[in-house]
């Protein structure tokens, strides 16, 4: 694929986070695909496939979301290759009703029309200080 069709791809993703709907994220991710949470906090580490991603760290987050679903916001994409660059921001309230806005950085890694790597980049701080930190047995689950 092209850096513009990878682009298109995940500029769609964003519109359907935007909407808290649609499939495109996981009917496109590889089965060996990564997400990697970059620092040096509780969430940090590399979620690799399928389901530590979806059930481990996104099902996580979805479980403290009052909304369920994560609605982030995205402004700027920027192409190149097999990666996208995008500048994002995020729209939501936990369950206990706190602000979760976090700002975003994520770099995706499109490899055969399949989003193979994902590397977050945010506020870590805030993470911990809204969410909590990750449950090590969810992460622990996740890794097998």
């Amino acid at each position: 694929m092209s850096a513009a069709d990878n682009k298109k791809l995940v500029q769609q993703i964003y519109t359907e986070s935007a909407n808290r709907s649609g499939t495109t994220f996981l009917d496109n991710i590889a089965e060996d695909v990564t997400w990697v949470v970059t620092g040096q906090y509780s969430w940090s580490g590399e979620f690799k496939g399928r389901e530590a991603i979806n059930n481990g760290l996104m099902g996580h987050l979805r479980s403290l979301l009052a909304a369920g679903r994560p609605r982030t916001l995205a402004f700027n994409f920027i192409a190149e290759g097999e990666y996208v660059v995008v500048e994002a921001r995020g729209d939501n309230v936990t369950k206990d009703g706190v602000r979760y806005d976090n700002q975003y950085c994520m770099v995706w890694r499109i490899e055969d029309g399949k989003i193979k790597e994902i590397k977050e980049y945010c506020d870590s701080a805030l993470v911990e200080r809204v969410l909590g930190p990750f449950p090590a047995e969810r992460k622990l689950a996740a890794a097998v």
